[in-house]
């Protein structure tokens, strides 16, 4: 996850400690960081999203962890100290007991995001979320009207979306957008910034795709459309930096876009390039991403490296807590990303900004049938990227 209002536009946003190595929070170091855990708490979903990751629909999943096993989780993640839990699914709010399990992560602690469709969070809901101190939820947007109802699989969630977003923001609630960039709405990205400018969005995330779920049968951008995205998004994220806004805009699932802000920036200004530079140093990309600062539990226990792999188990948390199989795993995959330098082969081998990036996504890579090739979804040029000294 890269930060363009810190990285671009070089405004301090809240978790720059985090990401980059400053401020209040900050560890050490990025490969000494406790993981983000993405938590699938159900995989039962009231949408049928063409990119879903994790294939969910309106149905039941047997075998779903019970009540008291999901405290014992929380006891666990909140005794191992992770920084952030971000609840998912399918759809979290489908949860039979979603706000029981909010209230027990925040008396242990936790600090509690969501990831949501928004189509269930009406008025009093908004309201409950505030009031269990959810500090962040993501509502997914990828489109405006008929778009994002073909995304959705549902006509009409997208009145149901927007509605989430202003009930949010009357409760109070800090609210933001998160979008996966695709052929399909690339056209309505104007219409998105100024849909977020219009309703005061606080963050927004533009998700690179992964090939993972049903997601799996669409299609990567082509780079060079991929390119004019990138920089849209910096044009108008430095727009209402210049207007005195500080709104987090992100991008996620592709660490190249550090390097395509840093080549950016060179011919811009030198001296923010500089300073840009050093905090994409510090953070690594991929390097101290999947499988050392984000990790994944499915509704079923399972472990994963991140919420996109979940092809790949590493443990169960009904038999082993996730501290003990973070921690203490010999999964060759798992080991094998905390030591990816001398394993990743291909362009991303030889890419003289290897240390910035860190090999991309490594989930995309697995896709082609060896985890360690470069991201196939690198748009970034040969002459961009090498030779590597």
């Amino acid at each position: 996850m890269l930060n363009i209002t810190t990285l671009y536009c070089g405004l301090n946003q809240p978790a720059d400690g985090l990401r980059y190595g400053r401020g209040e929070g900050a560890p050490r170091a990025a490969a000494a960081r406790k993981p983000v855990v993405v938590w699938n708490i159900t995989r039962r979903c009231n949408l049928n999203c063409v990119h879903c990751y994790s294939d969910s629909c309106a149905q039941e999943y047997p075998g779903e962890l019970t009540f008291s096993e999901c405290q014992a989780v929380v006891d666990d993640l909140a005794q191992y100290g992770v920084p952030a839990v971000l609840l998912s699914g399918g759809e979290p709010l489908l949860h039979p007991r979603f706000f029981d399990l909010a209230g027990y992560m925040v008396s242990k602690g936790l600090r509690l995001t969501i990831s949501t469709n928004g189509t269930l969070i009406d008025r009093a809901t908004a309201a409950r979320l505030k009031e269990f101190k959810c500090a962040y939820v993501g509502i997914s947007l990828d489109g405006i009207g008929p778009t994002h109802d073909y995304f959705r699989g549902r006509p009409g969630a997208f009145e149901k979306t927007v509605a989430a977003f202003r009930n949010c923001k009357a409760a109070g609630q800090k609210v933001g957008l998160r979008l996966t960039l695709s052929r399909h709405n690339v056209a309505d990205l104007e219409r998105i910034f100024d849909f977020v400018e219009r309703e005061e969005i606080q963050r927004v995330c533009f998700y690179h795709l992964v090939y993972s779920g049903r997601g799996s049968a669409l299609q990567i951008l082509d780079p060079k459309v991929i390119r004019k995205v990138l920089d849209s998004i910096m044009d108008r994220a430095a727009r209402w930096a210049a207007a005195g806004l500080t709104r987090e805009v992100l991008t996620v699932g592709q660490p190249a876009d550090g390097v395509y802000m840093y080549l950016r920036l060179l011919k811009e200004s030198p001296t923010r390039a500089a300073k840009t530079l050093k905090l994409l140093e510090w953070n690594g990309g991929g390097l101290y991403g999947t499988g050392i600062g984000i990790g994944n539990i499915d509704s079923q226990g399972d472990v994963h490296p991140d919420q996109f792999w979940q092809t790949h188990t590493i443990g169960n948390v009904r038999r082993q807590p996730f501290s003990r199989i973070w921690s203490g795993s010999q999964d060759p995959i798992l080991n094998g990303l905390r030591s990816r330098a001398g394993r990743i082969t291909g362009r991303c081998a030889a890419c003289r900004f290897f240390n910035l990036c860190g090999g991309g996504f490594r989930v995309r890579a697995a896709q082609t049938g060896d985890p360690w090739a470069s991201d196939p979804a690198c748009y970034l040029s040969d002459s961009e990227i090498g030779p590597r000294p």
